[in-house]
């Protein structure tokens, strides 16, 4: 009685101390906006409490109620090492499964029989004590015969000296061995969830680390170009002709005041460009750069996602073109068939190689999100000259489902055709938008 009252007392001190410092720690982690700590770790500290079941067996010792008390202390002492042993041992994988983390639980097995045998009474409960530590030492298909072996040696031990009555003790015994590897395992599984749960959150901030970045990259590499080119095309025309000049400078302010919008749009991660804007802004920066623009679009109107990706790609391309190409003419393709639509921009110049290495870095990102739809992205030299960069996507159902044709609703991407020759005007209502 007196030991059951003093491991309650510790256990809600301990308790309430842990719970302590978890609260702290997890308001702490709210406070600096992280995430919540799961607390510490299990480990052996977490069993030592029950050694006051033996509290029964060391006042009998003092109490001269136990025949050669000398050989009963150096049990009660062996006992506690090998428990104390197989417990800090038990919550570490290797070493649990070590042999002599079993020699250790037999002999804890044997000095068991020999006290419990020899004296009973209060050193009865040496079983359930031997039951937990078995229960947290083993995680294998032996638990259960080991269990049930436990109970049968606690049942004769206990019935020689109390009778049928000494069955409660084998029925502890058995109890504390499963319940105490249940615990254990449901812990374990736990932190193994919780583990991957912060992987998984590692990978996602990584990911929108990645689309930023890769974001960030398309958005300024296309504007910078476009900038640079007209500015070389005002810095030629203002000597000659000042009112074209003011024009491309006007065109350089509205593209700096859209790229500021872009990048805030990327940041928060709402940006979702289209097919038609990015052929506008192409055309603009083709037709700054004295490369002539052909475009034609046939097949059904795309969804929102499918836009958005295939304008990634116009941007890319048509960035290339105009930085390395050094292309007279330029060609931009759309078409749908069966469950998948195409888009290609060609090119008659010398292509992204011949700008040497490190030119390709947005190809290669527009290739992973490509694949990542379901897509594909091909780029590489023409067979009659120039570059062509040629992406695949698959087609959602309701794009799938679009009518197409002369009667189809008034969408964009239907058969439309324009060719820009630098300053030559854009034919009226021909889908360059």
């Amino acid at each position: 009685m007196l030991g059951n009252r003093v491991g309650n007392v510790l256990r809600c001190r301990f308790g309430a101390v842990a719970g302590r410092r978890v609260t702290k720690a997890r308001r702490a982690a709210r406070r600096a906006g992280e995430a919540e700590p799961a607390g510490p770790p299990p480990t052996g500290f977490s069993l030592l409490p029950w050694l006051l079941l033996d509290m029964g067996a060391f006042s009998n010792l003092f109490q001269d109620r136990t025949p050669n008390p000398w050989i009963g202390a150096l049990g009660l002492l062996t006992f506690n090492s090998l428990y104390i042993y197989v417990a800090f041992r038990s919550f570490d994988g290797v070493r649990r499964e070590s042999r002599s983390t079993r020699a250790a639980l037999v002999l804890m097995t044997a000095v068991t029989c020999a006290l419990a045998g020899g004296y009973g009474g209060g050193w009865l409960l040496f079983f359930p004590l031997l039951g937990l530590a078995t229960g947290a030492a083993l995680r294998t298909p032996l638990l259960r015969p080991a269990g049930t072996a436990l109970a049968l040696l606690a049942a004769v031990a206990a019935c020689l000296h109390d009778g049928w009555g000494g069955l409660g003790i084998a029925y502890a015994t058995f109890i504390s061995t499963m319940v105490t590897a249940a615990i254990m395992r449901l812990s374990e599984a736990v932190r193994e969830l919780r583990a991957a749960r912060e992987e998984l959150a590692r990978r996602a901030v990584e990911k929108e680390r990645l689309r930023f970045s890769r974001d960030l990259h398309d958005l300024l590499g296309h504007t910078m170009s476009v900038i640079v080119v007209k500015a070389e095309a005002a810095r030629r025309l203002s000597g000659r002709d000042p009112d074209a000049a003011l024009v491309q400078i006007t065109d350089i302010e509205s593209v700096g005041r859209q790229a500021l919008t872009e990048i805030r749009e990327a940041v928060t991660g709402y940006r979702q460009g289209t097919l038609a804007a990015e052929l506008d802004r192409a055309r603009s920066a083709l037709t700054a750069a004295g490369i002539a623009l052909v475009v034609s679009r046939s097949g059904p109107p795309l969804g929102p996602q499918t836009e958005a990706l295939l304008g990634w790609v116009v941007r890319e391309a048509v960035t290339n073109v105009v930085r390395h190409s050094g292309a007279r003419e330029c060609e931009v393709s759309v078409s749908g068939a069966g469950e998948r639509v195409r888009l290609t921009v060609a090119d008659d110049g010398a292509g992204p190689a011949a700008a040497g290495p490190g030119c390709g870095t947005g190809l290669i990102g527009l290739t992973e999100r490509l694949a990542a739809a379901g897509g594909s992205l091909t780029a590489g030299p023409r067979p009659r000259g120039g570059f062509a960069v040629t992406a695949e996507l698959p087609l959602d159902e309701e794009e799938m489902g679009a009518p197409t044709g002369q009667g189809a609703e008034d969408r964009p991407g239907r058969g439309d055709v324009y060719v820009d020759r630098g300053s030559a005007p854009v034919a009226d209502g021909v889908g360059n938008g």
